[in-house]
């Protein structure tokens, strides 16, 4: 039988199955986001040409395990914290098969240490990557493999847990929008682990030696549907966030909630195909593919983004004028919470997604100009303003947001709280502007040795201030779980890191059925007037930004590339 318990200051419902896995793989996640953030502070040092701090085989392999457990091992853990709470939480219902998700959350965790072990012992240099014909151990391949596969069951959990509030019908209506939008996430992550089997499975068995050759240009096209298609799970799950912060800070909903569903469903049909954007440059593929995929597919995707990025402050201006917030074009803006990390690091994850990742992944998708910044430092540039600020910063907000709601404990230190965002995102901004500067002058996407280019300074004190931001988020999620003030007197050492509250704290047998929210105005057809004049301002700035943006570049091309 389920046990549930209300939390007394946001109303939300926890099952104790699944508050122990939520805490369990947020927990997991900060551990190594805290790894790949002392191995990224050695890829600053050593590209900054005045410290020059590690020596070339260090560097590389520094630079591997800072990729993978940035990439794939921090955020996948926490997006499964996620996909526990948009089933379990938001539909009321118990959690599916919780034995099975712990033997999702025990492969991953075995998996993800596999794998840095096989880094650590520095005979698996290979990059994130991992291209074919560089080799690593086996146990780097099996390390990833394990952890792919206790996702899966994780995904498979997060399904089973939505056909089981669907059975007991324990909402009205449709699924909620913050849990359509983790759907999504769901199905882009199946597509994602199963293009990861299927090229890393034979890969695993030539490291061992039971096959005796990997086609570099087939595992390149193969693993993209892994290494990129990572990022789309990411942008479905912190888009699902935004949504959430939005509603629980403002009771903001989306203006549309038909619209904002169908740019989920633009998602999952089409935003895998920007993968291709890696590819533009390797042979073998042919044009009218590349055209296809970084063109006409890709634009569709970017569509759904843009609608995302135009509802979601769109409803937090309606939200906030509704409040009495009009005077002016942004007083709703201007009064928001600036002081509320919840909001800073939401609202400036979504700036800086869209404004810098979203332009920069557009420009690098078009073939012609994919061809001065291809394996230039432009690239992880432009990853890090979708990952390291979209998505990371977005998860940092969220969990300023549960740490006093799932873990009963008050924030600890919170004026570094409320600091830590604007530390961080003024970082990583710094970091990523001249990095991308560097890209489009020809810079090196890997190379050890930035001494010759003169360009790593700036970009290096960026990075530095960035990790002293991450370093800021641990220090006070960490000193929260330990030294916050307990909300719960059960909320003790061990409650933080996985283990139910006391048996007193889960009195609820089953939840009320949650009901659906009755339309917005805004919502009828027939409104009249602009209901969100500051976003749409907003808007025009990002489209008139994109467009002067994406001529310089073709400005760039031209000097290289003369056309008569």
């Amino acid at each position: 039988m389920a046990q549930f318990r209300v939390c007394p200051d946001s109303g939300f419902y926890f099952d104790k199955s699944a508050e122990s896995l939520m805490k369990a793989n947020a927990v997991a996640g900060a551990v190594f986001l805290l790894v790949a953030g002392f191995l990224g502070l050695g890829v600053i040092l050593t590209r900054w040409q005045e410290v020059h701090l590690l020596p070339a085989d260090v560097f590389y392999q520094v630079l591997t395990g800072h990729g993978i457990n940035a990439l794939i091992f921090w955020i996948i853990f926490f997006e499964m914290a996620i996909l526990y709470f948009a089933s379990s939480t938001l539909l009321r219902t118990r959690l599916a098969a919780p034995r099975w998700a712990w033997l999702g959350f025990a492969l991953m965790l075995i998996g993800a240490v596999m794998n840095n072990i096989a880094v650590l012992q520095g005979n698996s240099s290979v990059m994130m990557t991992s291209y074919a014909p560089m080799q690593a151990a086996p146990h780097f391949y099996l390390g990833l493999i394990l952890f792919a596969v206790g996702a899966l069951i994780g995904c498979f959990v997060f399904l089973g847990t939505l056909v089981i509030a669907r059975d007991d019908k324990t909402y009205e209506g449709s699924i909620p929008l913050v849990t359509f939008g983790a759907l999504t996430a769901c199905i882009i992550a199946i597509f994602t682990i199963a293009s990861g089997a299927i090229i890393l499975v034979p890969t695993f068995l030539w490291s061992v030696g039971y096959i005796g050759h990997i086609d570099a240009a087939m595992y390149r096209l193969i693993w993209w549907g892994l290494g990129h298609s990572s990022q789309q799970i990411n942008v479905a799950a912190h888009v699902s966030v935004w949504y959430l912060i939005a509603g629980v800070l403002f009771g903001a909903r989306p203006m549309s909630e038909k619209v904002s569903r169908s740019a989920f469903l633009l998602y999952i049909l089409f935003l895998q195909l920007a993968s291709a954007h890696h590819l533009l440059a390797d042979p073998g593929l042919s044009s009218e593919w590349k055209v296809f995929n970084t063109s006409y597919a890709m634009y569709l995707a970017v569509l759904a983004s843009m609608i995302h990025g135009l509802t979601v402050p769109g409803s937090v201006e309606v939200a906030q004028r509704a409040k009495g917030y009009t005077k002016g074009m942004f007083e709703w803006l201007r009064k928001a919470p600036w002081g509320n990390p919840v909001f800073s690091g939401f609202f400036l994850s979504l700036i800086i997604f869209g404004f810098i990742g979203g332009i920069t992944g557009v420009v690098m998708g078009t073939e012609q100009i994919n061809l001065i910044i291809h394996n230039t430092i432009y690239v992880p540039a432009h990853f890090h303003a979708t990952v390291a600020v979209g998505t990371t910063l977005t998860f940092m907000a969220l969990t300023y947001l549960l740490i006093p709601v799932l873990f009963r404990r008050a924030l600890f230190l919170p004026w570094m709280a409320k600091w830590q965002p604007y530390v961080f995102s003024a970082g990583m901004t710094l970091m990523i502007l001249f990095m991308l500067g560097a890209g489009t002058l020809g810079v090196s996407r890997r190379h050890w040795d930035m001494d010759f280019t003169g360009v790593m300074a700036v970009a290096g004190i960026g990075g530095v201030l960035a990790v002293l931001g991450g370093a800021m988020y641990l220090i006070v999620t960490v000193g929260s779980l330990l030294f916050g003030k307990k909300l719960d007197e059960s909320a003790g050492l061990f409650q933080g890191f996985g283990v139910p509250l006391a048996p007193s704290a889960y009195t609820v047998g089953q939840p009320e059925r949650l009901p659906m929210a009755p339309k917005l105005a805004v919502e009828q057809h027939g409104s009249g007037g602009m209901e969100a004049p500051g976003t749409f301002a907003l808007a025009l700035a990002l489209l008139v930004c994109f467009v002067v943006y994406y001529f310089i570049n073709w400005d760039y091309l031209a000097s290289v590339w003369p056309l008569s």
